[in-house]
């Protein structure tokens, strides 16, 4: 098959590398600095399986800026753009998906283009009849930031929203490039396929919202969390998992999931979405007034990222304590490698660790990193497992 991806962070290059393994694919991007890196066997986005599947495997994996180039003569093209959530409209922002759509139909009308952004419930449906097209079907993904492409290999399951052979076509190749064969392969309809992927996300934000509230009231109450956690845990239907404490759930997905399916459920009664919803801001509201009471004269936030093997700082639980610390008036600093500049949102950014380390009372970390074992006492942690 020919298959075009476009969009190359977490999701796309994923899918790119998981299929070129098989088939002739050109992934496209608007960032040359990225489609360079790709070209090179380097991968933009810091993921161990991507950077090793493109250093050390036979890909027929090429990236391009030039979407004719991409989409002529693709049978498939993946769609793999950010859909970031507008908290104007209280929708995602599907612009770009409906870019691409329209410059494959304009291209290559007989492609098969598969959605593999997230969504609002009842997008393929509304998309088909906005734009006039019937090519359109979705297959959500189910991924973790910085474990995408081993995901792909690794798959829990493989949905596609739409019951025809072209769909059973698309999954076959997904299995075929997986190591993992005996995944569970489920064809639903399309509007279903979209409720599944948010409706998935908004569970794990709820188990993150859930065990995140018994440690506040551990916390609160002198408990040891650790101790209640496990003894929760050993349930077999509640499970030793997602379980370990944070300042909130963050990342790309969950924040703009949780608040877009929240609004489609618009005039259905609910209770529990608008909860989780609601959860993460009391967390991190919890853990900003804990740094504040200790009056710390200088508070060092030791890395951005959302998680540990990621290199993604978009809607990371510190940044939501950040900006309350910020507006108690505390006197922050921030340490991140990755970090392309010296401030963030008016607080310094330094790469120089030593220099972070003596200069803070108090180091704020969402999850606890070896680097920072010698400097413990110093260290402000919900972290119990070093587990995501």
């Amino acid at each position: 098959m020919k298959i075009a991806v476009a969009g190359t962070g977490y999701v796309g290059l994923s899918m790119a590398v998981l299929l070129a393994q098989n088939n002739e694919v050109v992934a496209i991007d608007i960032i040359q600095e990225k489609v360079d890196l790709i070209n090179s066997k380097k991968s933009p986005i810091q993921d161990a399986e991507i950077e090793k599947f493109l250093a050390e495997h036979d890909l027929n994996l090429t990236a391009t800026t030039d979407k004719y180039l991409a989409y002529q003569n693709a049978d498939f093209v993946v769609v793999a753009t950010p859909t970031d959530y507008d908290v104007t409209t209280k929708y995602f922002n599907t612009n770009s998906i409906e870019s691409v759509i329209s410059d494959v139909v304009a291209i290559n009308p007989h492609a098969v283009i598969v959605i593999k952004s997230t969504i609002p419930v009842g997008y393929v449906n509304s998309v088909r009849k906005k734009l006039g097209v019937d090519n359109v079907i979705f297959s959500p993904e189910f991924l973790r930031e910085g474990k995408a492409l081993y995901d792909n290999l690794y798959p829990s399951r493989i949905v596609v929203g739409e019951r025809s052979e072209r769909a059973e076509q698309f999954a076959e190749m997904l299995v075929d490039a997986a190591i993992k064969k005996d995944t569970p392969v489920l064809f639903t309809d399309s509007t279903e396929a979209e409720a599944i992927k948010l409706f998935a996300n908004t569970y794990l934000a709820m188990r993150v919202s859930y065990f995140n509230e018994l440690d506040t009231y551990a916390a609160i109450n002198s408990l040891d969390s650790e101790q209640i956690i496990q003894g929760i845990s050993h349930d077999p239907r509640i499970g030793n998992h997602y379980n370990n404490p944070s300042f909130g759930y963050g990342g790309y997905c969950l924040p703009k999931d949780t608040k877009q399916l929240l609004a489609n459920f618009d005039a259905v009664p609910q209770n529990i979405i608008s909860a989780i919803v609601e959860a993460n801001d009391t967390r991190m509201d919890f853990i900003a007034s804990q740094i504040s009471d200790t009056n710390p004269s200088k508070v060092g936030i030791y890395r951005l990222v959302m998680k540990a093997g990621s290199d993604n700082f978009r809607a990371s639980a510190i940044q939501g304590v950040i900006s309350r610390l910020k507006a108690k008036g505390l006197d922050l600093v921030i340490y991140e490698p990755d970090f392309q500049g010296y401030e963030l949102a008016g607080v310094n950014v330094t790469k120089d660790f030593t220099a972070f380390v003596e200069s803070c009372d108090l180091i704020l970390s969402n999850r606890l990193d070896d680097k920072l074992l010698p400097f413990k006492s110093k260290v402000y942690t919900r972290d119990l497992t070093g587990r995501d």
